[in-house]
């Protein structure tokens, strides 16, 4: 073995004497050129049992000191002073700070980073997961389908939380929606019948219970509707946790690994908790969005205007067009009540709610069901827009109304109007040779006085000719070359004087396509058209020569 001659480390060149280094709380060895332990002090002698002064350094030694020493010692002296190295003794860290004496040989000082390595692992953990649940929130709160929701979650989950996710709807009847996705897959949705109190926790979490934990839940009492197809090997564990909504259960998360992978750790079970917390609240945001828009569908198909067409040998055709862009009910409407037999009138009505938008899209529906119940005075336009009048100054609504009743009936070619107006512009008829008359009728508006008043225009239509009922909507549309002129009654009239002889369907269709071209991109109230048209065809013909018969071609 060779003897080394050394002097004490100078600290003036680069190392501590030997005094200094001995009584140093941390490790510290010394090794010459050639890779011998020279000297340790007592700290490194406990962490390294088996070095000794002569010993070869990566025969006591982790290799990881051995390989750096040896890069370290053909080097420049005091060149790389001070780099450090990082390895694992045991189960520590350490980080391994090299520094060289006058005569060539290499002391490393070893420092315990284990808790701080440690504690950046797990901030970096928390940040990773930080990250990933804003991203949650981001990706969740993107939309409000209730399906795309159930997607995100479970892509999400199977993406971070688990290799595999299932989430599980509140049941409809004895089935449950069920959205499953594999990691780095695509969601699958399907709808089971299933008990869940089959599943440790699952009935808890449909319910809004807390979670129970993963280790009181048998993997292999999973069972196999709420595996994912192409999960691979058994499942080892999983995490059942209820997804908390907006004052009720919006579901359950079940997370699922193979019995490759690590078990659930209470970490794991909390983030998971924390991920369903955000999913909950988009999917029950998700599932209240959509009750409310069938709630609104199905109350927007009762407010919309109906579809007309040919009755008892008479044409009628509308059109409506609210003010607003995204709307489609508002204060214009029209009804077309047919009589019961071809002898009955037809009741046509077309009215003018006070404002725009849902206030008076409400108010349109209680004129428009009032009306309905009315029907049988149809015959006495003055009493049933008394009893309407009542109705509405007795009512909480403080809107009025402007209409038009008018009660149609065809007489052979002939077709016979009664027109009453209450407060609305009197309907303009077009003759079959082009001339444009205006009804002779008036009346006072309802819903603001307790007597009102009304005069009824009697009315005939010859083959071809049209009586065409319209709102202000169409008149007061501003428009033009400046955008501030009113469409106004003389260009109605010019627009249906060039619709005699046309059906109904392209009466309403001339005159709307002309307001809306007058009117362009600039606000409008809302606007509505109905036409009564007399047919150029048709005579009753009686099938038996007896009973009444039908309008033919």
């Amino acid at each position: 073995m060779t003897t080394h001659q050394h002097s004490p480390p100078d600290p003036r060149g680069g190392a501590p004497s030997g005094a200094a280094w001995n009584t140093a709380p941390y490790p510290v060895l010394l090794a010459d050129p050639q890779g011998d332990v020279i000297d340790l002090n007592p700290a490194a002698a406990a962490l390294l049992p088996d070095a000794v002064s002569g010993t070869r350094l990566r025969d006591v030694a982790p290799a990881w000191i051995a390989d750096a020493h040896d890069r370290l010692v053909p080097a420049v002296p005091r060149q790389n002073a001070g780099h450090a190295e990082h390895g694992s003794l045991g189960d520590r860290t350490f980080e391994a700070h090299s520094s060289r004496t006058p005569d060539g040989d290499v002391m490393w000082w070893l420092v315990d980073d284990t808790e701080r390595r440690l504690a950046e692992a797990a901030l970096d953990g928390e940040r990773r997961r930080t990250a990933f649940l804003a991203r949650a929130s981001s990706a969740l709160l993107a939309s409000l389908n209730l399906e795309r929701c159930m997607d995100v979650t479970a892509t999400l989950a199977a993406g971070q939380l688990a290799e595999a996710a299932v989430v599980v709807a509140p049941p409809r009847g004895q089935r449950f929606p069920v959205t499953s996705c594999l990691a780095g897959g695509s969601p699958v949705h399907r709808t089971v019948r299933a008990d869940p109190t089959t599943v440790p926790g699952l009935s808890e979490a449909l319910s809004g219970f807390p979670p129970v934990p993963s280790r009181w839940i048998d993997p292999a009492g999973i069972p196999d509707w709420l595996v994912p197809d192409d999960f691979e090997g058994p499942v080892g564990s999983a995490v059942v946790t209820p997804l908390p909504g907006q004052g009720v259960p919006a579901g359950a998360l079940v997370l699922l690994r193979p019995g490759t992978r690590q078990a659930f750790s209470e970490s794991d079970e909390i983030f998971a908790r924390l991920f369903a917390a955000r999913a909950g609240a988009a999917l029950s945001a998700a599932r209240m969005y959509a009750e409310q828009a069938a709630i609104t569908s199905t109350l927007m198909r009762e407010l919309l205007p109906p579809t007309l067409h040919e009755v008892h040998g008479v044409e009628f055709a509308g059109a409506y067009r609210p003010s607003g862009e995204g709307e489609h009910v508002g204060g214009d409407f029209y009804d077309v009540h047919p009589g019961t037999d071809a002898g009955q009138e037809t009741l046509v009505v077309l009215g003018d709610v006070c404002g725009k938008g849902l206030e008076a899209a409400v108010m349109t529906g209680k004129i428009r069901n009032t009306l309905h119940a009315l029907l049988p005075l149809a015959g006495d336009h003055q009493r049933l827009l008394g009893f309407l009048n009542s109705a509405l100054i007795g009512s909480h609504h403080t809107r009025f109304a402007t209409l038009l009743l008018t009660s149609v009936a065809r007489r052979g070619r002939t077709v016979k109007l009664r027109v009453t107006s209450a407060g609305h512009p009197p309907p303009l008829i077009v003759r079959a040779d082009g001339r444009v008359e205006a009804t002779p009728t008036r009346g006072t508006l309802v819903g603001v006085f307790r007597n009102i008043s009304s005069t009824t225009a009697h009315v005939e239509l010859s083959p071809g000719e049209t009586c065409l009922l319209f709102t202000d909507g169409i008149t007061e549309a501003r428009g033009g070359p400046l955008g501030d002129e009113m469409f106004g009654q003389q260009r109605v009239e010019e627009a249906l004087a060039h619709c005699a002889g046309m059906p109904a369907e392209a009466v309403v269709a001339h005159v709307r396509m002309l307001a809306e071209q007058w009117v362009g991109r600039n606000r409008h109230d809302d606007m509505a058209l109905v036409a009564v048209t007399a047919p150029r065809h048709a005579h009753l013909s009686a099938v038996d020569g007896h009973t009444r018969g039908r309008y033919t071609a």
